[in-house]
């Protein structure tokens, strides 16, 4: 019962593993060896003159190199200015491609490519320009000459008719019988001033601008009466509202004075004739340089009248108006 008496948390034999006989004998050539304590004075003292090195942060290590600094910003600058050249070089580009893109859209007519600057109107006028002019953006070099001399030619004509205008005036002075060729000659310059330019003149800037041959051609047609219309204007038929040179020397015995005066507008009429014959014959050669034919005036007029708005409006109608006629017709 005496082992039941012990204490159960009381170790019965204080046991210390170092009192081992194995141990103490394997102890027993080591020197005894001091406890070490790193904040002893000894210690302290041993080591006051050791400096132990501190590792700097990355961020000071690379500010301590300046070579390689200047190196990396050197880079992002070239890299930046690289790109900054290729963006000017894709700038200059889109500009370059935008103004052929006018360029083609002008020459081609296009509504609101551009706007009209003819005739040279001031702001403040009610009117509007019609028209527009570019001899240096529209007309290609090789034809620029030609088509200037026709536009001249035109202004000659209508400065012509307007001195008409006051010959036959004169005329009407010296001799009543004569008034209706004075009041021929303001509808003549009224009437031939607008439509010489539009049927004639317009048709050969857009023969020139565009190479068109349906223009070249309805120039031909048109210019060629209109050169006719030069030379009876030219002979001066009296009553026709032309100051010829019939005319004008039928006046010598009665008027000197309004003799001279409708000589000189004779004369005017004659540089027209002239000059109308020799720019025929010039645009003509012109025409021949440039590949148009009467096949592609053709298919440019077909063309042009199956794109025409009013044209589709009206075969629009004329087949609904067709259409409802058969189906009353049938019912």
């Amino acid at each position: 019962m005496s082992e039941y008496d012990s204490n159960p948390f009381v170790d019965p034999v204080d046991v210390n593993p170092f009192q081992d006989a194995s141990v103490t004998q394997a102890t027993k050539g080591i020197e005894h060896v001091g406890e070490f304590n790193p904040f002893s004075a000894g210690e302290m003292a041993l080591h006051s003159d050791v400096t132990i090195p501190i590792s700097q942060p990355a961020v000071l290590q690379a500010s301590m190199e300046p070579s390689s600094v200047q190196a990396t910003a050197a880079a992002a600058q070239a890299t930046l200015l690289k790109q900054q050249e290729e963006l000017e070089k894709k700038a200059a580009e889109l500009d370059r491609k935008e103004q052929e893109l006018k360029n083609i859209a002008s020459r081609a007519g296009l509504p609101g490519s551009r706007e009209n600057n003819w005739p040279p109107l001031p702001k403040f006028f009610p009117v509007n320009p019609c028209f527009y002019q570019d001899f240096d953006e529209d007309i290609p070099e090789e034809y620029r000459k030609i088509c200037r001399r026709m536009y001249y030619l035109w202004m000659f004509h209508c400065a012509t008719l307007f001195l008409n205008i006051l010959a036959c005036l004169s005329y009407f002075t010296a001799d009543a019988q004569y008034g209706v060729d004075f009041g021929l000659s303001i509808l003549w310059f009224i009437l031939f001033t607008p439509v010489s330019f539009v049927c004639w003149y317009r048709p050969v800037y857009k023969a020139f601008r565009s190479d068109s041959s349906f223009s070249f051609f309805f120039f031909f047609f048109v210019f060629f009466f209109q050169v006719a219309v030069y030379i009876i204007q030219t002979v001066g038929i009296p009553k026709w509202g032309n100051s010829g040179w019939i005319a004008a020397i039928s006046m010598i015995r009665s008027n000197i004075a309004v003799a001279v005066v409708m000589m000189v507008v004779a004369g005017f009429f004659t540089v027209n004739a002239v000059l109308g014959v020799i720019l025929l014959k010039m645009v003509h050669s012109k025409y021949r340089r440039t590949g148009a034919s009467f096949t592609k005036a053709q298919q440019e007029f077909t063309v042009g009248v199956l794109t025409n708005g009013a044209f589709q409006s009206a075969a629009t109608s004329a087949a609904t108006t067709a259409a409802q006629g058969a189906f009353q017709r049938h019912p």
